[in-house]
């Protein structure tokens, strides 16, 4: 993995210095992440740079994951899904089993840290916690919160105007009826990682043969999470028009996480309306498949992302 003198090419040496000198202040301080899932999504993705640059600096930084199991998730989806505006109805013993499930994570993790900071809202009940600890919360949310399902919103706002602070990714995801400090974090990305880095023409070409596209002819892509809101329907409508016209071919390529249980859902779906066209590649890849991202985005004519709704964006990069 890359240190951060690598990074001075590209960002200059006064950025690296005064990362250090900001690193100094917290000296002496320990920091735990804590969100629901090691692999799968833009939240473990961002922690999995994240952390070992933090560490390079001299800041005491770990990184902790909630347990649940498949009932959990399903609710916790749902939370997700209203707060992107989807009009859901979480039932109160759904919303207790929420609770519950983070109150005993709050039992088995070390929440002792100076600062604890809790991504999205999986985790988030887990702030019950501060009232017996004399340490700082920090809560980050990654997803689109400006049009929600306000019942759900609702049932969130005590826990979130609990931290002692917020951070989101744009000034219209925070919310003015949130009584809650708010900084703005802007969206960022490595641009060392396996899915951003230069390949050789042989990397992507050796790529592109084993999914058996032919890179002779126009390709569109789409990369991203199997998940209604990347509207991966909506793409497929979009090649439908365009091979009218032009002799293309068609990647939708991603994977999903262990904190999204309607992903299968939404593969299984994708693959029954694309069914007999061969010049449609649906390509399910586990988390460790950076490199071949990367190739199929460079062997593209055109990259979509045509999400509904997106927080961080990260499957821009």
């Amino acid at each position: 993995m890359p240190n951060l003198d690598d990074y001075t090419s590209i960002v200059g040496r006064d950025v690296i210095d005064e990362l250090r000198l900001l690193a100094e202040r917290l000296k002496g301080k320990k920091i735990t992440n804590i969100n629901s899932t090691s692999v799968g999504g833009g939240v473990a993705e961002i922690l999995t740079r994240m952390i070992p640059l933090l560490r390079e600096l001299g800041v005491d930084a770990k990184w902790d994951v909630i347990k649940g199991n498949d009932r959990f998730f399903r609710v916790t989806k749902d939370v997700h899904n209203a707060l992107q505006g989807v009009d859901v109805e979480i039932a109160e013993d759904e919303w207790n089993y929420f609770l519950e499930v983070n109150r005993q994570n709050a039992e088995d993790l070390d929440l002792t840290s100076d600062i604890i900071f809790i991504h999205d809202p999986q985790p988030i009940a887990l702030v019950e916690k501060k009232r017996d600890i004399n340490n700082k919360w920090i809560w980050r949310c990654h997803i689109d919160i400006t049009e929600p399902q306000m019942k759900v919103m609702d049932l969130l706002k005590p826990y979130i105007e609990r931290y002692d602070s917020s951070v989101f990714s744009s000034p219209r995801f925070a919310r003015s009826d949130l009584n809650i400090k708010k900084i703005l974090i802007s969206p960022s990305i490595d641009p060392l990682s396996d899915k951003n880095k230069e390949l050789t023409d042989e990397t992507i070409n050796s790529t592109v043969e084993r999914f058996n596209i032919d890179r002779d002819r126009p390709i569109i892509t789409q990369v991203s999470r199997f998940d209604k809101f990347k509207d991966p329907a909506g793409v497929l409508e979009v090649y439908k028009r365009v091979k009218k016209t032009i002799d293309c071919q068609l990647v939708l390529a991603g994977g999903g996480a262990t904190d999204d249980p309607e992903g299968l859902q939404v593969l299984k779906s994708i693959k029954s309306a694309s069914e007999g066209d061969p010049d449609i590649h649906i390509i399910f890849l586990p988390p460790s498949s950076d490199i071949e991202i990367n190739a199929l985005q460079r062997a593209s004519t055109v990259i979509l992302q045509k999400s509904l709704r997106e927080g961080f964006g990260l499957t821009v990069t």
